[in-house]
C-alpha cells in the first residue's frame, strides 16, 4: 500500500500539470483493500474496487463535476479485479497460473479509454503490477516477520499444526487455518465510504 500510495502521490504532479485524468491500476483480485487504502492515503478522486460493480456513467459524472468546479485533473484508482456493471473481469490471458487463477490485468486501459471517450478529457493509465510487491520492508515489517517466525517455531514445538501466526491488534496469536482462509475478507464498506467522500 505504501508503494501504491507513493505512486498516486507522484501521479498528481503530472495529472495537474498536464490537465489529465490519471488511472492507476493496482493489485486486488477479489478484494479492493490496496485500492481503498492507497486511494484514501494518496488523495484519489475516484476509487473502484471488485466488491462493487463499476458504473461508467457515475464515474464520468463524478469527473465532470470536478471539472465544472475548476479541477482540471483527476486521479482514479482501480483494483485489477474490478468489473463494470455490464461485464466480466479484464484478463491478460485465459491460461491459469500455478494457483488455478486466470491472469488479471487491463482494466485500467479499458477504463481510461472509456473515460476519455465519454468525457473528452485526456486520460492516461499506469499499471503498478508487481512493482507494488518490491522494495525495502519497513522496520515494523522486519520486526513483525521475526515475531511471526518465533510464534511459528513455538507452534511447531508444541505440535500445534493446522494453525498460523497472526497479528491481532498488537499481539501475535495463533489462528486456525480454517478461520484464516475459510472466507474471503473483502473491503469494509464503512472504510470505502470514506473513499467515496472524495468522489465528485
Amino acid at each position: 500500500m505504501n508503494i501504491a500510495t507513493e505512486a498516486i502521490d507522484r501521479l498528481h504532479t503530472t495529472a495537474e500539470s498536464h490537465h489529465r485524468v490519471m488511472v492507476a491500476e493496482v493489485m486486488g483480485r477479489h478484494a479492493g483493500w490496496i485500492a481503498t487504502y492507497s486511494g484514501i492515503a494518496g488523495g484519489a478522486d475516484v476509487v473502484l474496487i471488485p466488491e462493487l460493480k463499476m458504473d461508467l456513467d457515475e464515474i464520468c459524472d463524478s469527473l465532470k463535476k470536478r471539472h465544472a468546479r475548476g479541477k482540471s485533473f483527476s486521479i482514479v484508482v482501480v483494483a485489477e479485479g474490478a468489473t463494470f456493471k455490464e461485464g466480466q473481469m479484464a484478463l491478460q490471458e485465459e491460461k491459469l497460473d500455478a494457483f488455478g487463477h486466470v491472469r488479471l490485468g487491463g482494466i485500467g486501459d479499458i477504463l481510461a479509454k472509456e473515460i476519455e471517450k465519454r468525457t473528452g478529457y485526456e486520460t492516461r493509465v499506469t499499471v503498478l503490477g508487481h512493482i507494488q510487491r518490491g522494495g525495502t520492508p519497513t522496520a515494523f515489517d522486519r520486526v513483525l516477520g521475526t515475531r511471526f517466525g518465533v510464534k511459528a517455531m513455538e507452534m511447531v514445538l508444541n505440535k500445534r499444526f493446522g494453525y498460523m501466526a497472526s497479528l491481532k491488534g498488537t499481539d501475535i496469536a495463533e489462528v486456525s487455518l480454517q478461520e484464516a482462509v475459510g472466507t474471503l475478507k473483502t473491503v469494509d464498506m464503512k472504510l470505502y465510504d470514506i473513499a467515496k467522500l472524495f468522489f465528485g
